[in-house]
């Protein structure tokens, strides 16, 4: 470790051992909270990961099952705040720009006036990561009660000090759902639905179906996606591979081929596009709202595991999922339309094209059937118009034996006159 960064962790470990000797919270017991006058309830959840922020979106069913007269508000980075349009879980979106050039004046009052709007009850999902900013923004909400997880402590600290809701942490692997619901379960909040939820409107599905048409696709032809990219390498199913599966559910089931990838990754679409045999139809990078309208167009989706692998599920499109190093009873999403393959060793190359293709088949087993060629029927001979074949029937023996004894009577007769 650099001089530079031991210096930093030092000062941050001091800083924040301060602040909670000044600021922490006193925990309190859920029975004494009065859970029933609750109006307003604020999400934080602020994590810059596209699937960290669609397995959290089981906690807003849970608090609009539980808390149905509420007004319920999310803290979300600015390139996730489309997908909380038209949400049925959520009213209102505070937006936290990461570009620090967008905190104009104007900015800063319009995000001032909607966390001091009197919230009761500020939730920070610290599951995957545990922001500073995020608790910040939770205790500055002026909300009374403010519920975290007691996991992950900043360093130097006793406790997570802003929150006076204190949720257990329960140990073991558990999925990433639960582990955002386990939060919320600690106010006796929950769900029996974990699906990630978005809502997409009429005009933008329309528009996809409009996509579709404009490139060709045929409605009486199975339709695959197939998303190529990660943010991490590791994550990656290797381009070849991709390219012989859709090659044979092309060539063997007739399927129509999307191609997906994602900003900065044009050059697995090249790669795809020099070692496939046919010409898939190209879908570049969209925004996020218009990337999951198209995929709703699919009839299921390949992809590696990659936020929108979690795009997908949030609109219910059936796939299967590539996983290398990160563990799919983790983080792949919940529900029988979504399946998960993890190669051999964490690694993502070890899985292969029949396996995927094998999940494929399950998942479609109405839609994708082998394409039969027609049968070539055996010509019947053709008879020429005089047939010399000989026919050995008993018919015609008989008829044979017949003439013979007709001319044996004639030649008789013949002979007597003489």
């Amino acid at each position: 470790m650099r001089l530079w960064d031991r210096i930093e962790q030092g000062f941050k470990r001091r800083f924040l051992r301060i602040l909670e000797l000044i600021l922490a919270k006193k925990p309190v017991l859920p029975q004494f909270v009065p859970f029933g006058k609750f109006q307003r309830i604020l999400v934080v959840r602020q994590h810059d990961q596209l699937g960290d922020f669609l397995l959290a979106t089981p906690v807003l069913r849970a608090l609009r099952e539980n808390f149905p007269q509420a007004h319920i508000g999310v803290v979300v980075r600015s390139y996730f705040a489309d997908l909380l349009e038209n949400h049925p879980f959520a009213d209102e979106v505070l937006v936290m720009h990461e570009d620090l050039r967008k905190w104009t004046p104007s900015e800063i009052w319009r995000f001032y006036r909607q966390l001091r709007s009197g919230w009761d009850l500020a939730i920070v999902l610290n599951t995957v990561s545990h922001s500073v900013t995020s608790d910040f923004i939770a205790y500055f909400s002026g909300a009374k009660y403010i519920l975290g997880s007691e996991h992950r402590i900043f360093p130097g600290c006793s406790r997570n000090f802003l929150y006076n809701l204190v949720a257990p942490y329960l140990e073991g692997v558990r999925h990433q759902s639960e582990r955002n619901l386990d939060i919320v379960r600690y106010i006796d909040v929950d769900t029996a639905d974990l699906s990630e939820v978005m809502r997409l409107t009429e005009e933008e599905l329309a528009d996809a179906r409009i996509r579709m048409q404009q490139n060709g696709v045929k409605s009486d032809r199975p339709v695959i996606g197939m998303h190529v990219g990660a943010g991490k390498v590791a994550n990656r199913w290797p381009v070849d591979k991709f390219v012989r599966l859709a090659e044979t559910l092309h060539t063997d089931y007739g399927c129509q081929i999307l191609l997906f990838w994602g900003p900065k990754e044009d050059d697995l679409k090249d790669q795809f596009l020099a070692r496939a045999n046919f010409r898939p139809v190209l879908m570049p990078p969209m925004s996020l709202r218009q990337v999951a309208a198209t995929f709703t167009q699919c009839h299921a989706l390949i992809c590696n595991d990659t936020g929108v692998m979690h795009l997908a599920a949030a609109n219910k499109v059936p796939l299967v999922a590539i996983f290398g190093p990160t563990d799919p009873a983790e983080w792949k999403p919940l529900g029988d339309p979504f399946i998960a393959l993890r190669g051999h060793a964490h690694k993502t190359e070890n899985v292969t094209v029949e396996a995927v293709l094998a999940a494929l088949r399950e998942l479609l087993p109405d839609r994708l059937a082998p394409v039969k060629a027609p049968a070539t029927e055996s010509p019947s001979p053709k008879i020429a118009d005089t047939d010399t074949s000989f026919d050995i029937s008993e018919h015609v023996i008989e008829d044979y034996v017949n003439s013979l004894q007709r001319l044996e009577k004639l030649a008789n007769r013949k002979k007597g006159g003489e």
